[in-house]
C-alpha cells in the first residue's frame, strides 16, 4: 500500500525539503528498528514545550506561574497531542509493524508520539519561525479554550497554605458509608490557623475537593 505523504503535507501546510526526514518522522520502531521516529519524537517534545509557553506568556502575562503551569500542561500532554494526530489523520500515514494490514489498529500512544516527531521534523527542515507558526495553527482551538483553565480548589487551598504558613493543608477522612459500588466519602481539610471543614463526595478525591472549596469558601469570610 503506497502512502501519499503530499496529503499530509497539505493538511499541515509544510512543504518538505527533505521527504525522507518526513517519512521518518512516521516510522515507528516496530517498522524500522534502527531508523525510526524515537530521536525526532524527542526533539518535537522539547519544541511543542517552548513554543507553547512562549504563547502563554504572551496571551497570559500577568497570570501567576501555578495558573500557566495548568494551562501549558493541558496544552501539550499526550491526550492533546492524540487530538491533534487525529485532526490531521496521521494514523493514514504511520509506519508501525502492522500499518499494511487491512483494518490495522494503531496505538493511541503511537499517534501522539508520531505527532511530536512530526513536530521535530518540520523544526529541523523548516526552523524555529516556520514550524511555531504551524503549532500555533495546529493548536488554535486548544489555545482559545485553555482560557477557561481552571484552579481546582484543592490545589488552590494548598497554594494558599503554602504561602501562608510553609505547611500543606490536613485532610482527614471521616467515614466512608454506602454500598460498595456507590460509597458516600465524608472528608475534613483544616490550616494552621482554621477549624476543619468538611464535605462530601462519591469518591474520596471528590470529597477532599469539596472539603477544600468548603474551606476555601469560609476562609474568605474571616
Amino acid at each position: 500500500m503506497k502512502i501519499n505523504y503530499q496529503s499530509l503535507e497539505k493538511k499541515i501546510k509544510v512543504n518538505f525539503k527533505n521527504k525522507d526526514l518526513l517519512i521518518k518522522s512516521l516510522t515507528h520502531k516496530s517498522f524500522d528498528n534502527k531508523n525510526n521516529n524515537e530521536k525526532l519524537e524527542f526533539l518535537g517534545d522539547r519544541v511543542l514545550g517552548l513554543i507553547i509557553a512562549k504563547k502563554l506568556l504572551e496571551i497570559y502575562p500577568d497570570e501567576k506561574e501555578g495558573v500557566l503551569d495548568k494551562k501549558f500542561a493541558s496544552l501539550v500532554n499526550k491526550k492533546t497531542c492524540l487530538k491533534i494526530a487525529k485532526k490531521i489523520k496521521i494514523e493514514k500515514y504511520v509506519l508501525t509493524f502492522n500499518s499494511q494490514t487491512k483494518n490495522s489498529h494503531i496505538e493511541d500512544k503511537v499517534l501522539s508520539d508520531s505527532c511530536e516527531a512530526l513536530i521535530g521534523s518540520i523544526y529541523l527542515d523548516k526552523g524555529y519561525d516556520y514550524t511555531e507558526k504551524v503549532i500555533l495553527s495546529l493548536w488554535s482551538d486548544q489555545i482559545k479554550d485553555s482560557a477557561i483553565t481552571k484552579i481546582d480548589p484543592k490545589t488552590k487551598l494548598q497554594e494558599l497554605s503554602l504561602k501562608k504558613f510553609k505547611k500543606l493543608p490536613v485532610y482527614k477522612l471521616i467515614s466512608n458509608t454506602g454500598p460498595r459500588h456507590k460509597p458516600i466519602f465524608k472528608v475534613a481539610v483544616k490550616l494552621i490557623n482554621t477549624k476543619f471543614y468538611s464535605s462530601h463526595g462519591t469518591s474520596k478525591k471528590e470529597a477532599e475537593q469539596n472539603a477544600a472549596l468548603e474551606c476555601l469558601n469560609n476562609i474568605s469570610k474571616i
